[in-house]
């Protein structure tokens, strides 16, 4: 059993919205993503998948999305990210497979690490925050709270946390997100989001006892990446 994760799915199978359009490294990128997926994960493993999984606008165009991963070896677990619009109720989410479960507020475990998450979103002092932002960052910090706090209700205190958003902006300061993680004891986090040129705002390896590992898909070649034996 190993824990692996991967970002940035962008699938979309309905033929909609085809990511070649930005890259011909994307050309068919969702039979990259299957065959890695097929050489390396085993149905006794485990994937995270934070976030920006499919392009749908509702659940009925997800479900192609959403049967694809589902076919694929392991167990998923999967937290929500900015295209995500197809995200609703959390427990009708829970309740379509057995083999990938959804995080709002909530926890799922691996190995006695609680596997907790949000989205995030942009962090004040970047170039792009608006006011209108504050009060959606304001509301993705509690849902990070919510859901560390219903892991450690429960007798955990170790952590792995799934965020979509770069838990830091552009000057790679310390931020809330950054806080709350060192606040838990968070191991590791796994974040996406970043693409192409963007790509000069990575941030991973060790900082303050946090791990940080960005696994958008084509930063990781269209592979999932072992996080965990």
């Amino acid at each position: 059993m190993a824990l692996y994760a991967i970002s940035d799915l962008h699938l979309s199978l309905s033929g909609e919205k085809p990511m070649d359009v930005f890259s011909s490294k994307w050309k068919d990128h969702h039979l990259q993503i299957k065959d890695n997926w097929e050489k390396i994960v085993s149905e006794d493993d485990t994937v995270l998948i934070a976030g920006d999984i499919s392009w749908a606008m509702n659940m009925k165009e997800a479900l192609i999305d959403l049967d694809f991963i589902a076919k694929l070896p392991g167990r998923k677990i999967l937290s929500k990210g900015n295209h995500d619009y197809w995200w609703g109720s959390i427990k009708k989410l829970n309740s379509l497979y057995d083999n990938m479960h959804f995080i709002q507020n909530n926890y799922f475990e691996y190995k006695g690490y609680a596997i907790c998450g949000t989205r995030g979103w942009v962090i004040p002092g970047s170039s792009i925050f608006k006011e209108e932002d504050e009060k959606i960052y304001k509301r993705e910090l509690i849902r990070l709270r919510l859901s560390l706090d219903s892991a450690k209700k429960d007798g955990f205190d170790k952590f792995i946390v799934m965020i979509h958003y770069p838990p830091v902006n552009e000057t790679f300061k310390d931020s809330d997100f950054t806080d709350v993680f060192e606040e838990y004891g968070v191991s590791k986090v796994i974040y996406g989001h970043l693409h192409d040129k963007s790509l000069n705002r990575v941030m991973t390896g060790m900082r303050n006892n946090v791990e940080y590992i960005l696994t958008s898909v084509d930063y990781i070649d269209f592979s999932p990446v072992k996080i965990m034996d």
